[in-house]
């Protein structure tokens, strides 16, 4: 890059310490929380199980029931988080605010307290207009709300407007040194599509559509289509949608409901099948420490069929809700609306719940029993698809993040359709392909980019960036006994390597069973005893699981340096390993609770990352973290990767990423191996830094691909 961005004299010095400790004498008490609805589940459960298990503490029944109204069913725990987070916000308005100030540390708070409780949960996302107009929000009647709303309450939504899965209304992002906060107005019968982010102030305005992966920040004006980070007029849109309104249909908000509690309780069918493998040894135990001892040599055996159980239940919900699912438009308040809903929903869950089946050599066989066509010799990683409308070619590759097809909102009405993934076609990370379109063969989609309308792409073609432009790229060159046809030796190794993916598991299952026999010894001793002293406990496992995802990376993996792997080598899948153990394991128990924290800086270091004094870190995507820096005073903002490789041409090629001192990487960016942002720089959010492009300092950059940001 020149000099050209937008330049600024301005200088970020580090996170304030008091700030920082502010932070941590709040994580006991955030934990606390989560201790509440474990205790709730386990006073539920010791209840009913007390005539079968003696040992069990036996709470009063009206304990029980105010535990589970609070922190078990949904609506409690939205109430809960709702107002206690407007309690934590008073007095905080839209407007500039500095970083680590008083506003930003209650914003900050009001975000972990949502987390903690788990109030946007699976169960309780048919809930999200009333969660918000308890947060504050202005929601009106007939809204489609499919993704979560601003802690901030600073959200208007007019009638009949529709807001896509993933969308980013948190209103709020750090620059530099300042807070930017702001109020967000969709209009009536406004669209925004799936991924865009709307930034403090913005506007859509009435009838207006933003495209999928867009950034607003300013405004849209009524009946305009806008596209791009940022986004500009545009003159296609995403029709044509049915004229007519659709039928009324309230009775289905139910069916939303009850979907919603059927797929969120999976989990616990599994914990039950499970359980199961334990009764035994339980029952015969005396007291909380002797079932410990009683079921360990039991814990592999239950840890396994627990998590059968819970892959065959997720393809049976799939599979059967599947009958319902087949190209076309369909009013979001119907059978065929929820059964697409529901089977988006659930597999982006499951891609937490059965995370040793992503990202591996059983990834293609899992989504062909969803009910995908998969070709042979394909790769696939986190992708979030509609299986029986996906269709992916021979040898292509899915990388993690991917949303292939998904659906689209507009009026009251849905619209799904097809999706191919062409031969040997690749769709980098984050990167989209929306219902209806094709990704040619050996064409590539590029980080954190869209999918060009099938009439404008050909075999072959690269293309970039939202709305997506033509990219000129030159193929990898590789062994192809290394990329695309592995010896049966090979195949071999890395089921052995992948099959290892059942340890962090294990220790997953065995760090809850100790979590929950410590919680009811707390019990034992009192309700009050044991939330005073459950969060201490959640904090003590948080760390645990943080030290065994270190100390996997150190053994499997050792330092990451520069350099090349193929896919089919040793390396790669040690690498992967690895990944599970922190996915299973820290980003579980330790990350939700510390973003943003010294705590996390310090595990980051751990892992190997050059974190320097002051820095403000919301995200843990630093895949290679050894290959990483940043510098004093940086800010990396949340739904950020900062990438430091590239899998193109199924060759795993690994770069250093600089974001050096007081440079801020806005929301929702990617920045690419061998990029560096200079000192103080900025940049914004939805943006994509090209591999090896350097920043200079004291410059200002948004975009995807960044350009210079002229700000109004």
């Amino acid at each position: 890059l020149g000099v050209s961005g937008n330049t600024t004299d301005r200088e970020v010095g580090r996170l304030r310490r008091r700030t920082q400790v502010g932070q941590m004498l709040s994580l006991v008490p955030l934990r606390t929380l989560a201790a509440a609805r474990w205790s709730a589940w386990l006073m539920l459960g010791s209840r009913i199980l007390h005539p079968w298990i003696s040992w069990l503490p036996t709470p009063p029944w009206w304990s029980v029931a105010l535990a589970v109204a609070l922190f078990v069913l949904p609506p409690g725990r939205m109430a809960v988080a709702a107002l206690l987070a407007r309690f934590v916000l008073r007095g905080v308005v839209a407007g500039q605010h500095p970083r680590g100030g008083s506003a930003h540390l209650r914003i900050w708070l009001a975000g972990r307290i949502q987390d903690e409780l788990a109030a946007t949960s699976l169960a309780g996302a048919p809930w999200f207009p009333w969660y918000a107009r308890i947060l504050g929000c202005t929601i009106a009647d007939g809204v489609d709300l499919h993704t979560v709303p601003p802690v901030t309450g600073l959200l208007t939504v007019g009638s009949r407007a529709a807001v896509e899965s993933e969308v980013d209304l948190t209103g709020h992002w750090v620059d530099g040194d300042v807070l930017h906060v702001g109020t967000m107005t969709i209009g009536a019968g406004a669209r925004v599509g799936a991924r865009s982010m709307l930034g403090p102030g913005a506007e859509v305005g009435p009838d207006a559509e933003v495209a999928p992966g867009s950034y607003i920040d300013g405004r849209v004006p009524a009946g305009e289509f806008w596209s791009g980070s940022p986004a500009e007029p545009r003159t296609r849109a995403r029709g044509p949608w049915p004229s007519e309104p659709p039928p009324a249909g309230r009775r289905w908000l139910g069916a939303y409901a009850a979907l919603s509690l059927l797929l969120g309780a999976l989990p616990l069918l599994a914990l039950l099948a499970g359980g199961a493998v334990l009764w035994q040894p339980v029952t015969h135990a005396t007291s909380a420490g002797a079932a410990l001892l009683a079921v360990l040599p039991w814990l592999p055996l239950a840890g396994l069929v627990g998590f059968a159980v819970l892959l065959v239940s997720v393809l049976v919900a799939v599979r059967f809700l599947g009958l319902l699912i087949r190209p076309g438009h369909v009013p979001v308040r119907s059978a065929r609306g929820v059964a697409v809903w529901g089977t988006i929903r659930v597999l982006d869950e499951a891609r937490d719940w059965l995370f040793p089946l992503y990202s591996g050599a059983l990834t293609p066989i899992w989504l062909r029993l969803l009910g995908a066509t998969i070709g042979k010799d394909v790769e696939a990683s986190t992708v979030l698809m509609i299986p029986k409308l996906t269709s992916v070619g021979d040898g292509a590759f899915l990388a993690d993040d991917t949303l292939i097809g998904g659906y689209e909102l507009s009026g009251g009405w849905m619209r799904v359709d097809d999706v191919k993934i062409g031969k040997r076609a690749f769709v980098g990370n984050s990167g989209m392909a929306a219902p209806g379109r094709k990704v040619r063969k050996a064409s590539l989609v590029a980080v954190l980019s869209a999918a060009p309308r099938a009439a404008d792409a050909k075999s072959g073609q690269s293309w970039l960036g939202s709305p997506p432009t033509r990219l000129r790229r030159v193929a990898e060159v590789a062994d192809k006994g290394r990329t695309y046809q592995p010896s049966t030796r090979l195949k071999v190794l890395r089921g052995v390597v992948e099959t290892m993916r059942v340890v962090p598991m294990l220790l997953a299952v065995l760090l809850n069973v100790v979590v929950a026999l410590t919680l009811l010894s707390l019990l034992g001793k009192g309700v009050w005893v044991d939330a005073l002293l459950g969060g201490v406990v959640l904090s003590i496992a948080g760390i645990v699981a943080a030290l065994l995802s270190v100390a996997a990376k150190w053994i499997l993996v050792g330092r990451h340096t520069v350099g090349e792997h193929p896919l089919w080598s040793g390396f790669v899948w040690r690498n992967e390993l690895a990944d599970t153990f922190t996915e299973f394991l820290a980003a579980r128990w330790f990350v939700p609770t510390v973003l943003g924290t010294w705590a996390l800086n310090v595990w980051l270091r751990m892992l190997g990352a050059t974190i320097g004094h002051g820095v403000w870190c919301d995200t843990y995507w630093l895949p290679e973290t050894d290959l990483v820096e940043l510098g004093d005073g940086a800010t990396v903002n949340a739904g950020t990767v900062v990438q430091t490789h590239l899998f193109h041409d199924r060759v795993l090629a690994l770069d250093t990423v600089k974001v050096k001192a007081g440079a801020t990487l806005g929301p929702n960016s990617v920045i690419l191996p061998a990029a560096s942002i200079g000192r103080f720089s900025t940049i914004g959010p939805g943006s994509l830094v090209m591999r090896g492009e350097s920043v200079p300092s004291r410059t200002r950059w948004i975009g995807n691909p960044i350009g210079p940001w002229e700000e109004s």
